[in-house]
Protein backbone atom coordinates (compact mmCIF):
# COMPACT_ATOMS: atom_id res chain seq x y z
CA UNK A 1 0.00 0.00 0.00
CA UNK A 2 1.48 3.20 -0.74
CA UNK A 3 2.00 6.16 1.85
CA UNK A 4 -0.79 8.20 0.00
CA UNK A 5 -3.37 5.38 -0.38
CA UNK A 6 -2.47 5.06 3.21
CA UNK A 7 -2.89 8.45 4.57
CA UNK A 8 -6.47 8.40 2.84
CA UNK A 9 -9.35 8.24 5.13
CA UNK A 10 -12.06 5.35 4.74
CA UNK A 11 -16.07 6.70 4.35
CA UNK A 12 -16.66 6.49 8.11
CA UNK A 13 -13.44 8.74 8.41
CA UNK A 14 -15.20 10.96 5.82
CA UNK A 15 -18.61 11.23 7.15
CA UNK A 16 -17.56 11.46 10.66
CA UNK A 17 -15.48 14.25 10.77
CA UNK A 18 -16.79 17.79 12.31
CA UNK A 19 -16.99 19.71 9.05
CA UNK A 20 -19.43 17.18 7.32
CA UNK A 21 -22.01 17.53 9.92
CA UNK A 22 -21.20 21.28 9.99
CA UNK A 23 -22.03 21.06 6.56
CA UNK A 24 -25.04 19.47 7.20
CA UNK A 25 -26.35 22.12 9.03
CA UNK A 26 -25.16 24.89 6.33
CA UNK A 27 -27.06 22.72 3.20
CA UNK A 28 -30.12 23.59 5.39
CA UNK A 29 -29.32 27.13 5.73
CA UNK A 30 -29.17 27.64 2.19
CA UNK A 31 -31.93 25.49 1.10
CA UNK A 32 -34.46 26.63 3.51
CA UNK A 33 -34.90 30.66 1.94
CA UNK A 34 -35.02 29.30 -1.43
CA UNK A 35 -38.12 27.76 -1.62
CA UNK A 36 -39.83 30.45 0.30
CA UNK A 37 -38.72 33.45 -2.51
CA UNK A 38 -39.87 30.42 -5.58
CA UNK A 39 -42.38 27.87 -5.54
CA UNK A 40 -43.82 28.03 -1.46
CA UNK A 41 -44.06 31.88 -2.26
CA UNK A 42 -46.45 31.58 -5.18
CA UNK A 43 -49.32 29.54 -2.96
CA UNK A 44 -49.23 32.59 -0.71
CA UNK A 45 -49.38 34.86 -3.62
CA UNK A 46 -52.30 32.29 -5.19
CA UNK A 47 -54.41 32.80 -2.22
CA UNK A 48 -54.39 36.24 -1.61
CA UNK A 49 -55.71 36.92 -5.51
CA UNK A 50 -52.40 37.79 -7.14
CA UNK A 51 -53.08 36.32 -11.14
CA UNK A 52 -50.28 33.84 -12.71
CA UNK A 53 -48.49 35.85 -14.89
CA UNK A 54 -48.02 38.27 -12.08
CA UNK A 55 -47.19 35.23 -9.55
CA UNK A 56 -44.33 33.58 -11.86
CA UNK A 57 -42.63 37.16 -12.33
CA UNK A 58 -42.27 37.83 -8.34
CA UNK A 59 -41.88 34.22 -7.18
CA UNK A 60 -38.36 34.73 -9.98
CA UNK A 61 -37.27 36.39 -7.28
CA UNK A 62 -34.68 33.59 -7.49
CA UNK A 63 -33.03 34.60 -10.35
CA UNK A 64 -30.69 37.00 -8.42
CA UNK A 65 -29.31 33.34 -7.28
CA UNK A 66 -27.97 33.19 -11.15
CA UNK A 67 -26.17 36.86 -10.64
CA UNK A 68 -24.37 36.30 -7.48
CA UNK A 69 -21.28 35.66 -9.05
CA UNK A 70 -21.11 39.50 -9.56
CA UNK A 71 -21.28 39.95 -6.07
CA UNK A 72 -18.72 36.76 -4.67
CA UNK A 73 -15.43 38.71 -5.43
CA UNK A 74 -16.80 41.34 -2.19
CA UNK A 75 -16.74 37.02 -0.28
CA UNK A 76 -13.59 36.53 -1.56
CA UNK A 77 -11.36 39.69 -1.08
CA UNK A 78 -12.95 41.78 2.06
CA UNK A 79 -14.16 41.16 5.26
CA UNK A 80 -17.99 41.17 6.85
CA UNK A 81 -18.66 44.13 8.16
CA UNK A 82 -19.17 43.81 12.07
CA UNK A 83 -18.74 40.09 11.80
CA UNK A 84 -14.61 40.35 10.75
CA UNK A 85 -13.39 38.67 13.88
CA UNK A 86 -15.20 35.66 13.10
CA UNK A 87 -13.25 35.21 9.87
CA UNK A 88 -14.05 35.91 6.18
CA UNK A 89 -15.96 32.57 5.83
CA UNK A 90 -17.72 33.18 8.44
CA UNK A 91 -18.26 36.54 8.78
CA UNK A 92 -20.18 36.59 5.41
CA UNK A 93 -22.20 33.97 5.97
CA UNK A 94 -23.52 34.98 9.66
CA UNK A 95 -24.09 38.40 7.77
CA UNK A 96 -26.13 36.59 5.07
CA UNK A 97 -28.34 34.28 7.67
CA UNK A 98 -28.86 37.27 10.03
CA UNK A 99 -30.02 38.90 6.62
CA UNK A 100 -32.67 35.81 5.48
CA UNK A 101 -34.24 36.33 9.12
CA UNK A 102 -34.82 39.94 8.54
CA UNK A 103 -36.03 39.83 5.43
CA UNK A 104 -38.21 36.69 6.12
CA UNK A 105 -39.46 38.19 9.36
CA UNK A 106 -40.33 41.72 6.61
CA UNK A 107 -42.39 39.83 4.53
CA UNK A 108 -44.46 38.10 7.60
CA UNK A 109 -44.82 41.73 8.88
CA UNK A 110 -45.71 43.58 5.63
CA UNK A 111 -48.07 40.69 3.69
CA UNK A 112 -48.85 40.60 -0.16
CA UNK A 113 -51.50 43.43 0.64
CA UNK A 114 -48.82 46.11 0.55
CA UNK A 115 -47.17 44.17 -3.13
CA UNK A 116 -44.22 46.70 -3.52
CA UNK A 117 -42.66 46.60 -0.09
CA UNK A 118 -43.26 42.80 0.27
CA UNK A 119 -41.35 41.96 -3.10
CA UNK A 120 -38.74 43.74 -2.17
CA UNK A 121 -38.65 41.99 0.52
CA UNK A 122 -38.51 38.97 -0.79
CA UNK A 123 -35.60 40.19 -3.48
CA UNK A 124 -33.60 40.90 -0.16
CA UNK A 125 -33.95 37.41 0.96
CA UNK A 126 -33.13 35.69 -2.19
CA UNK A 127 -29.57 38.16 -2.18
CA UNK A 128 -28.74 37.23 1.10
CA UNK A 129 -29.31 33.52 0.32
CA UNK A 130 -27.47 33.88 -2.74
CA UNK A 131 -24.92 35.18 -0.78
CA UNK A 132 -25.50 31.74 2.00
CA UNK A 133 -23.99 29.79 -1.23
CA UNK A 134 -20.95 31.94 -1.67
CA UNK A 135 -20.34 31.78 1.24
CA UNK A 136 -21.00 28.24 1.94
CA UNK A 137 -19.15 26.96 -1.16
CA UNK A 138 -16.03 28.51 -0.48
CA UNK A 139 -16.08 27.27 3.61
CA UNK A 140 -16.66 23.73 1.81
CA UNK A 141 -13.92 24.18 -0.41
CA UNK A 142 -11.16 25.26 1.73
CA UNK A 143 -12.26 23.45 4.93
CA UNK A 144 -11.40 19.84 4.13
CA UNK A 145 -8.35 18.56 1.14
CA UNK A 146 -10.11 17.16 -2.21
CA UNK A 147 -10.25 13.74 -1.20
CA UNK A 148 -12.74 14.35 1.52
CA UNK A 149 -15.07 16.46 -0.47
CA UNK A 150 -17.17 14.11 -1.19
CA UNK A 151 -18.46 13.68 2.51
CA UNK A 152 -19.14 17.10 2.24
CA UNK A 153 -21.12 17.51 -0.99
CA UNK A 154 -23.12 14.46 0.54
CA UNK A 155 -23.68 15.28 3.77
CA UNK A 156 -24.61 19.45 2.43
CA UNK A 157 -26.79 17.73 0.02
CA UNK A 158 -28.83 16.07 2.69
CA UNK A 159 -29.32 19.32 4.83
CA UNK A 160 -30.03 21.40 1.59
CA UNK A 161 -33.24 19.06 0.62
CA UNK A 162 -33.90 18.66 4.81
CA UNK A 163 -34.61 22.81 4.59
CA UNK A 164 -36.10 22.00 1.21
CA UNK A 165 -38.48 19.92 2.90
CA UNK A 166 -39.47 22.18 6.04
CA UNK A 167 -39.92 24.96 3.20
CA UNK A 168 -42.17 22.94 1.24
CA UNK A 169 -44.28 20.08 2.84
CA UNK A 170 -43.96 21.82 6.45
CA UNK A 171 -44.92 25.56 5.33
CA UNK A 172 -47.21 24.35 3.11
CA UNK A 173 -49.47 21.72 5.60
CA UNK A 174 -48.85 24.28 8.55
CA UNK A 175 -50.48 27.01 5.56
CA UNK A 176 -53.82 24.78 6.21
CA UNK A 177 -54.12 25.80 9.89
CA UNK A 178 -52.46 28.90 10.33
CA UNK A 179 -51.89 32.25 8.22
CA UNK A 180 -48.82 32.13 5.85
CA UNK A 181 -47.64 35.37 7.60
CA UNK A 182 -47.55 32.99 10.89
CA UNK A 183 -45.72 30.32 8.91
CA UNK A 184 -42.82 32.71 7.41
CA UNK A 185 -41.96 33.95 11.13
CA UNK A 186 -41.69 30.11 11.50
CA UNK A 187 -39.40 29.54 8.81
CA UNK A 188 -37.56 32.97 10.14
CA UNK A 189 -37.01 31.27 13.78
CA UNK A 190 -35.60 27.67 12.02
CA UNK A 191 -32.45 29.83 10.85
CA UNK A 192 -31.56 29.90 14.59
CA UNK A 193 -30.50 26.36 14.49
CA UNK A 194 -27.45 27.24 11.54
CA UNK A 195 -26.58 30.34 12.42
CA UNK A 196 -25.86 28.38 16.32
CA UNK A 197 -23.57 26.04 13.86
CA UNK A 198 -21.87 29.30 12.16
CA UNK A 199 -20.62 30.25 15.61
CA UNK A 200 -19.25 27.00 16.64
CA UNK A 201 -17.58 26.19 13.56
CA UNK A 202 -14.03 26.45 12.54
CA UNK A 203 -13.16 29.14 10.74
CA UNK A 204 -10.96 27.46 7.38
CA UNK A 205 -7.21 27.93 7.58
CA UNK A 206 -6.13 30.92 4.97
CA UNK A 207 -3.29 33.76 4.08
CA UNK A 208 -4.08 36.70 4.87
CA UNK A 209 -4.80 39.02 1.83
CA UNK A 210 -4.70 42.52 1.38
CA UNK A 211 -7.77 44.22 0.41
CA UNK A 212 -7.46 45.58 -3.40
CA UNK A 213 -8.98 47.83 -4.93
CA UNK A 214 -12.68 47.00 -6.68
CA UNK A 215 -11.38 46.98 -10.03
CA UNK A 216 -8.66 44.93 -9.29
CA UNK A 217 -10.70 42.34 -7.64
CA UNK A 218 -13.33 42.31 -10.64
CA UNK A 219 -10.19 41.81 -12.86
CA UNK A 220 -8.60 39.09 -10.94
CA UNK A 221 -11.98 37.23 -9.55
CA UNK A 222 -13.91 37.55 -12.75
CA UNK A 223 -12.01 38.60 -15.54
CA UNK A 224 -8.74 36.31 -14.82
CA UNK A 225 -11.04 33.10 -14.40
CA UNK A 226 -12.90 33.47 -17.55
CA UNK A 227 -10.24 34.45 -19.56
CA UNK A 228 -8.44 31.32 -17.62
CA UNK A 229 -11.14 28.66 -18.71
CA UNK A 230 -10.65 29.87 -22.31
CA UNK A 231 -7.42 29.34 -22.36
CA UNK A 232 -7.27 25.90 -21.29
CA UNK A 233 -10.15 24.64 -23.01
CA UNK A 234 -9.77 26.68 -26.39
CA UNK A 235 -12.51 29.18 -27.64
CA UNK A 236 -14.46 26.66 -29.97
CA UNK A 237 -14.46 24.22 -26.50
CA UNK A 238 -15.09 26.58 -24.12
CA UNK A 239 -17.69 28.59 -26.77
CA UNK A 240 -19.94 25.22 -26.92
CA UNK A 241 -19.46 24.12 -23.04
CA UNK A 242 -20.71 27.61 -22.08
CA UNK A 243 -23.80 27.11 -24.67
CA UNK A 244 -23.90 23.23 -23.65
CA UNK A 245 -24.52 24.84 -19.74
CA UNK A 246 -26.90 27.21 -20.57
CA UNK A 247 -28.87 24.77 -21.90
CA UNK A 248 -29.11 21.37 -20.52
CA UNK A 249 -30.71 22.24 -17.19
CA UNK A 250 -33.56 24.50 -18.42
CA UNK A 251 -36.40 21.59 -18.44
CA UNK A 252 -35.22 20.96 -14.62
CA UNK A 253 -35.24 25.08 -13.51
CA UNK A 254 -38.29 26.05 -15.98
CA UNK A 255 -40.24 23.86 -13.31
CA UNK A 256 -38.90 25.15 -9.64
CA UNK A 257 -40.18 28.84 -10.17
CA UNK A 258 -43.99 30.63 -9.16
CA UNK A 259 -45.30 27.62 -11.85
CA UNK A 260 -46.02 25.02 -10.12
CA UNK A 261 -47.57 25.78 -6.87
CA UNK A 262 -50.86 27.15 -9.29
CA UNK A 263 -50.32 24.08 -11.66
CA UNK A 264 -51.61 21.56 -8.49
CA UNK A 265 -54.30 24.22 -7.50
CA UNK A 266 -55.79 24.22 -10.62
CA UNK A 267 -55.48 20.59 -10.74
CA UNK A 268 -57.68 20.46 -7.83
CA UNK A 269 -54.63 19.49 -4.85
CA UNK A 270 -54.64 20.93 -1.69
CA UNK A 271 -52.07 22.77 -0.14
CA UNK A 272 -51.64 19.59 2.50
CA UNK A 273 -51.70 17.01 -0.44
CA UNK A 274 -49.11 18.88 -2.23
CA UNK A 275 -47.02 19.72 0.85
CA UNK A 276 -46.86 16.03 1.90
CA UNK A 277 -46.58 14.37 -1.81
CA UNK A 278 -44.84 16.88 -3.69
CA UNK A 279 -42.33 18.29 -0.77
CA UNK A 280 -42.21 15.23 1.76
CA UNK A 281 -42.57 12.17 -0.22
CA UNK A 282 -40.77 14.05 -2.91
CA UNK A 283 -37.44 14.71 -1.08
CA UNK A 284 -36.84 10.96 0.69
CA UNK A 285 -36.98 10.52 -2.93
CA UNK A 286 -34.60 13.12 -4.44
CA UNK A 287 -32.21 11.88 -1.72
CA UNK A 288 -32.07 8.52 -2.69
CA UNK A 289 -31.79 9.78 -6.37
CA UNK A 290 -28.79 12.06 -4.91
CA UNK A 291 -27.11 8.92 -3.37
CA UNK A 292 -27.79 6.74 -6.68
CA UNK A 293 -26.33 9.68 -8.47
CA UNK A 294 -23.42 9.60 -6.53
CA UNK A 295 -23.04 6.33 -6.64
CA UNK A 296 -22.98 6.65 -10.41
CA UNK A 297 -19.77 9.13 -10.54
CA UNK A 298 -18.20 7.11 -8.31
CA UNK A 299 -18.74 4.08 -10.89
CA UNK A 300 -18.14 5.58 -14.11
CA UNK A 301 -17.03 9.31 -13.69
CA UNK A 302 -19.35 12.35 -14.04
CA UNK A 303 -19.46 12.63 -17.99
CA UNK A 304 -21.91 9.26 -18.84
CA UNK A 305 -24.01 9.85 -15.85
CA UNK A 306 -24.16 13.52 -16.85
CA UNK A 307 -25.12 12.69 -20.06
CA UNK A 308 -27.93 9.69 -19.40
CA UNK A 309 -29.55 12.08 -16.69
CA UNK A 310 -29.64 15.35 -18.63
CA UNK A 311 -32.13 13.11 -21.28
CA UNK A 312 -33.96 10.96 -18.52
CA UNK A 313 -34.27 13.82 -16.27
CA UNK A 314 -35.32 16.57 -18.64
CA UNK A 315 -38.17 14.01 -20.66
CA UNK A 316 -39.89 13.38 -17.06
CA UNK A 317 -41.45 17.34 -17.48
CA UNK A 318 -43.99 15.38 -19.75
CA UNK A 319 -45.22 13.51 -16.85
CA UNK A 320 -46.65 16.45 -15.83
CA UNK A 321 -49.30 15.92 -18.73
CA UNK A 322 -50.76 12.89 -16.59
CA UNK A 323 -51.78 15.23 -13.60
CA UNK A 324 -53.82 17.16 -16.76
CA UNK A 325 -55.57 13.80 -17.99
CA UNK A 326 -56.13 13.18 -14.24
CA UNK A 327 -56.89 15.98 -12.28
CA UNK A 328 -57.31 15.89 -8.38
CA UNK A 329 -55.74 11.86 -8.72
CA UNK A 330 -53.39 11.61 -5.48
CA UNK A 331 -51.71 8.67 -6.77
CA UNK A 332 -50.94 9.97 -10.21
CA UNK A 333 -49.11 12.84 -8.44
CA UNK A 334 -47.74 10.03 -6.12
CA UNK A 335 -46.48 8.58 -9.80
CA UNK A 336 -45.62 11.77 -11.34
CA UNK A 337 -43.47 13.18 -8.16
CA UNK A 338 -41.61 9.79 -7.79
CA UNK A 339 -40.24 9.96 -11.54
CA UNK A 340 -39.28 13.56 -11.30
CA UNK A 341 -37.67 13.50 -8.49
CA UNK A 342 -35.56 10.49 -8.26
CA UNK A 343 -34.28 11.77 -11.92
CA UNK A 344 -33.31 15.26 -10.15
CA UNK A 345 -31.43 13.72 -7.46
CA UNK A 346 -29.92 11.32 -9.79
CA UNK A 347 -28.67 14.70 -12.04
CA UNK A 348 -27.63 16.86 -9.23
CA UNK A 349 -24.04 14.82 -8.02
CA UNK A 350 -22.89 14.31 -11.80
CA UNK A 351 -23.70 18.10 -12.45
CA UNK A 352 -21.45 19.36 -9.49
CA UNK A 353 -19.10 16.66 -9.91
CA UNK A 354 -18.93 17.84 -14.11
CA UNK A 355 -18.52 21.32 -12.99
CA UNK A 356 -16.03 21.01 -10.61
CA UNK A 357 -13.78 19.18 -12.56
CA UNK A 358 -14.13 22.14 -15.16
CA UNK A 359 -12.59 24.83 -12.82
CA UNK A 360 -9.06 25.83 -12.21
CA UNK A 361 -8.19 25.32 -8.57
CA UNK A 362 -6.57 28.65 -8.47
CA UNK A 363 -10.22 30.14 -9.08
CA UNK A 364 -12.34 27.19 -7.56
CA UNK A 365 -14.87 29.54 -5.94
CA UNK A 366 -15.08 32.04 -8.74
CA UNK A 367 -15.13 29.87 -11.68
CA UNK A 368 -17.93 27.56 -9.84
CA UNK A 369 -20.10 30.39 -9.04
CA UNK A 370 -19.93 31.68 -12.86
CA UNK A 371 -20.37 27.94 -14.29
CA UNK A 372 -23.19 27.32 -11.85
CA UNK A 373 -25.18 30.46 -12.50
CA UNK A 374 -25.01 29.78 -16.23
CA UNK A 375 -26.64 26.60 -15.56
CA UNK A 376 -29.07 27.87 -14.03
CA UNK A 377 -30.01 31.16 -15.81
CA UNK A 378 -31.68 30.34 -18.76
CA UNK A 379 -34.60 28.00 -17.00
CA UNK A 380 -34.90 30.77 -14.38
CA UNK A 381 -35.28 33.20 -17.19
CA UNK A 382 -37.74 31.09 -19.04
CA UNK A 383 -39.75 31.16 -15.47
CA UNK A 384 -40.34 34.36 -15.22
CA UNK A 385 -42.54 34.27 -18.51
CA UNK A 386 -44.23 30.78 -17.40
CA UNK A 387 -47.15 32.32 -16.50
CA UNK A 388 -47.48 34.34 -19.67
CA UNK A 389 -46.91 31.53 -21.41
CA UNK A 390 -49.14 28.77 -19.27
CA UNK A 391 -51.76 31.85 -19.85
CA UNK A 392 -51.03 31.77 -23.77
CA UNK A 393 -51.02 28.21 -24.52
CA UNK A 394 -52.09 25.91 -21.34
CA UNK A 395 -49.99 24.33 -18.95
CA UNK A 396 -49.43 21.01 -20.93
CA UNK A 397 -48.26 23.16 -23.88
CA UNK A 398 -45.61 24.91 -21.70
CA UNK A 399 -44.52 21.43 -20.52
CA UNK A 400 -43.92 20.29 -23.73
CA UNK A 401 -41.69 23.65 -24.78
CA UNK A 402 -39.50 22.66 -21.41
CA UNK A 403 -38.32 19.59 -22.83
CA UNK A 404 -37.65 21.25 -26.68
CA UNK A 405 -34.70 22.92 -25.36
CA UNK A 406 -33.54 18.94 -24.87
CA UNK A 407 -32.94 19.03 -28.16
CA UNK A 408 -30.37 21.44 -28.97
CA UNK A 409 -28.31 20.20 -25.80
CA UNK A 410 -28.51 16.99 -27.11
CA UNK A 411 -26.44 17.68 -30.28
CA UNK A 412 -23.82 19.98 -28.00
CA UNK A 413 -23.78 16.50 -25.87
CA UNK A 414 -22.96 14.34 -28.87
CA UNK A 415 -20.12 16.99 -30.28
CA UNK A 416 -18.57 17.68 -26.65
CA UNK A 417 -18.64 13.53 -25.82
CA UNK A 418 -15.10 12.25 -27.14
CA UNK A 419 -13.54 15.77 -25.23
CA UNK A 420 -15.02 15.33 -21.53
CA UNK A 421 -15.25 11.50 -21.87
CA UNK A 422 -12.79 11.04 -19.11
CA UNK A 423 -13.26 14.38 -17.44
CA UNK A 424 -12.73 13.88 -13.93
CA UNK A 425 -11.28 10.80 -13.52
CA UNK A 426 -8.28 11.22 -15.77
CA UNK A 427 -7.98 14.81 -16.30
CA UNK A 428 -10.12 17.49 -18.58
CA UNK A 429 -10.01 17.45 -22.18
Amino acid sequence: MSEAAAKKPSVWQAFAQPAAWTMLLFGFSSGLPFLLVAGTLSYWLKQHGVVLKEITVIASAGMLYAFKFVWAPLLDHWQAPVFARLGRRRGWLLLAQIGVIAGLVAMAWLTPAQLAAFVAATLAVAFFGATQDIAVDAYRIEIAPPDQQGALVATYSFGYRIGLMVAGAFALILADHVDWAHVYLAMAAAMLVPIAANLYAVEPVASPRKPPTWSEAMRYAIGDPFGDFFRRYGVALALTTLAFLLLFKIPEQATIGGIMGPFYRDMGFSQTQIGAITKLYGIWIGIAGAFIGGAMVVRWGPWKPLCAMIVLCGSCNLLYLLLIAFPGDPWMLTLVISGENLTLGMLGPPTVAFLSALVNREHTATQYALLSSLVNLPGKVLGIFAGGIATAVGYGAYFVITVLALVPATVLLIWLWPRYRDIGREGAA
